[in-house]
């Protein structure tokens, strides 16, 4: 999935900014390989409507180091 939405708490942790991450690929660009297949399951379930509650797994920073972070994935819902 590309980035949609990063909140002031990722950047603080990461050392991106919104500008720097809007549109690219969370999984590939910024998550380490043993992580990428799982990371992509809980990004994909949100999309089928499930949600994932407090997934850990380590974010790469903008100096290269990953830090462990949790993750909430829930479907946003057009109610329109």
């Amino acid at each position: 999935g590309l980035v949609n939405e990063w909140n002031q708490k990722a950047a603080e942790i990461t050392g991106f900014g919104k500008e720097e991450v809007f549109g690219r690929d969370l999984v590939q660009e910024f998550i380490s390989a043993e992580f990428k297949t799982s990371v992509q399951r809980v990004l994909n379930n949100a999309l089928l409507g499930h949600n994932t509650a407090n997934f850990e797994f380590p974010l790469y920073t903008k100096d290269g180091r990953p830090v462990d972070v949790l993750l909430n994935a829930t479907p946003r819902i057009d109610s329109s």
